[in-house]
C-alpha cells in the first residue's frame, strides 16, 4: 500500500488539505474535489482540541468508505497515538508540520506513507534519514520557490512537497523549482463556498489547480 500512495502522489501532485469542517462537508468536498481531478486528501487534526480528535477519524473513515478512488491521510500529526487514531480510521498518510523522528519512524513501521514537515537543510536531511516517503517544506512563503530550487542542489536525491502558501497562480512554480508535489489548504479548499453549498465552484478550482500543473 506504501508504495502505492508514494507513486500517486508523484502522479497525481496535489494534496488537497480539509481543516475544521463537519464530517459531512468532508464527504462532500472529497468527492467534490476528486470530480475536479484531485485524488489525494488530507484532513487535519485540531491541537488545540484533543477532545476533537473522534471527528477527524470520522471524518478520515467515511471519506475512505464513500469516496471511491479518494486517498485519503491524517494532517497535523504530532504524536504516535495520533498516528494510531488516524490508522485505525483507515488513514493511508501522515502529514506533519515538523520532523520529529520517532512519529516518522513508527508512521513507516505501521506501513503508512510518511510525511512530515520541515525547513533547513539539517532538518529535511534528519527527516529523510527516519525513513520519510517525502518532506513537505513548510511553510512556503515569499520566495520559496528559489529557495527550493536552492535546497533540492545538494538534497535532489529527497523528494520534496510544497505546503502553506501555495495557490493556484503559483503552484506550477513550486513543480518547476523541483517539488514533486503541493499541499494545498484554504486557497483550494474555500470554505466560503462550502459554507454557501457552492460545491461546484470547489470542483472549478480544482481542475483550475490541475490544469495548471499540466
Amino acid at each position: 500500500m506504501r508504495e502505492d500512495i508514494v507513486k500517486k502522489v508523484e502522479e497525481k501532485k496535489i494534496i488537497a488539505i480539509i481543516r475544521g469542517l463537519s464530517v459531512e462537508q468532508a464527504i462532500k468536498t472529497a468527492k467534490t474535489l476528486y470530480d475536479g481531478g484531485i485524488e489525494l486528501i488530507e484532513v487535519t487534526f485540531n491541537q488545540m482540541f484533543p477532545n476533537r480528535f473522534s471527528e477527524t477519524a470520522d471524518a478520515i473513515a467515511e471519506i475512505r468508505k464513500n469516496c471511491k478512488g479518494v486517498s485519503v491521510g491524517a494532517g497535523t500529526v504530532l504524536t504516535t497515538e495520533q498516528v494510531d487514531i488516524a490508522r485505525k480510521a483507515g488513514a493511508e498518510f501522515i502529514v506533519s508540520p515538523d520532523a520529529d523522528e520517532k512519529v516518522i519512524r513508527y508512521t513507516v513501521r505501521k506501513g503508512l506513507v510518511s510525511i512530515p514537515g520541515a525547513y533547513t537543510a539539517t532538518e529535511i536531511k534528519k527527516a529523510h534519514n527516519a525513513g520519510a516517503d517525502f518532506v513537505k517544506i513548510f511553510p512556503c512563503l515569499d520566495g520559496a520557490t528559489k529557495y527550493i530550487k536552492a535546497i533540492r542542489a545538494p538534497l535532489s536525491h529527497i523528494k520534496l512537497l510544497a505546503v502553506g502558501g501555495v495557490n493556484v497562480d503559483n503552484a506550477k512554480g513550486f513543480i518547476d523549482a523541483g517539488a514533486v508535489g503541493i499541499g494545498v489548504g484554504s486557497s483550494l479548499v474555500n470554505k466560503e463556498f462550502i459554507k454557501n453549498g457552492e460545491y461546484e465552484k470547489l470542483t472549478a478550482l480544482a481542475k483550475q489547480f490541475v490544469t495548471n500543473l499540466e
